[in-house]
């Protein structure tokens, strides 16, 4: 079991917690962090370039001119891809970048991104993080305290002050607990979570 220091909202510590080896404490696999970061990206591009081929563009269906006896080279379409207007070669068209990622490799990076910043002390357990009104300085106030600067906060849905008190901040950034990734995780330096959410994201993730 790991054992994780229980803080404050000023930085002090006010109890211990035990969580699993196997999601807090499990070998750091680069290889699938890389793999789900590089899917989660993916995912993210839209895909919606499209360029006109040479039948999908304005202009005439006649010849332009005759095939022979001009001295030109012969051409028939003014919307042929040679041409300032004319269609596109081999353009993009609407596309998926989607990579498909089975559902056991996303969860063991999962585990492997928790495992790396738990291993850097750099997740960060709270008692609470109830704030009683929606106010963005008690926020930073928090996060200074904590000593903790891009950061990424995971409490429950029901916390609409945190969750409205968070959105305005550069440097940080909310989430639900199901909604917790490697990416996000990777991208901040500080992962910061209340006691009840680190057990329902042990419970989870276990093997």
């Amino acid at each position: 079991m790991a054992t994780l220091d229980i803080l404050n909202q000023s930085g002090e510590k006010v109890g211990e917690i035990d969580l699993s080896d196997a999601v807090f404490g499990a070998p750091v696999k680069e290889h699938l962090l890389h793999e789900v970061v590089v899917a989660q990206r993916a995912a993210r591009r839209r895909g919606t370039a499209c360029t006109k081929t040479r039948s999908q563009v304005k202009g005439s269906t006649r010849k332009i001119y005759r095939q022979k006896g001009t001295g030109r080279a012969r051409h028939g379409s003014i919307r042929a891809p040679i041409f300032v207007g004319g269609g596109v070669v081999h353009g993009p068209k609407p596309r998926s970048y989607e990579k498909k990622v089975s559902k056991k490799v996303r969860r063991s990076a999962l585990r492997s991104a928790l495992s790396l910043r738990s291993g850097e002390k750099k997740l960060l357990v709270l008692d609470s993080l109830g704030l009683g009104e929606i106010k963005t300085k008690r926020v930073v106030k928090i996060l200074e305290a904590l000593g903790a600067e891009r950061t990424l906060i995971v409490d429950g849905r029901e916390n609409i002050e945190l969750i409205k008190s968070v959105r305005n901040l550069p440097r940080a950034k909310y989430l639900a607990p199901e909604g917790l990734n490697v990416y996000d995780i990777l991208r901040y330096e500080t992962l910061v979570v209340t006691a009840p959410v680190a057990k329902q994201i042990e419970e989870r993730l276990l093997p």
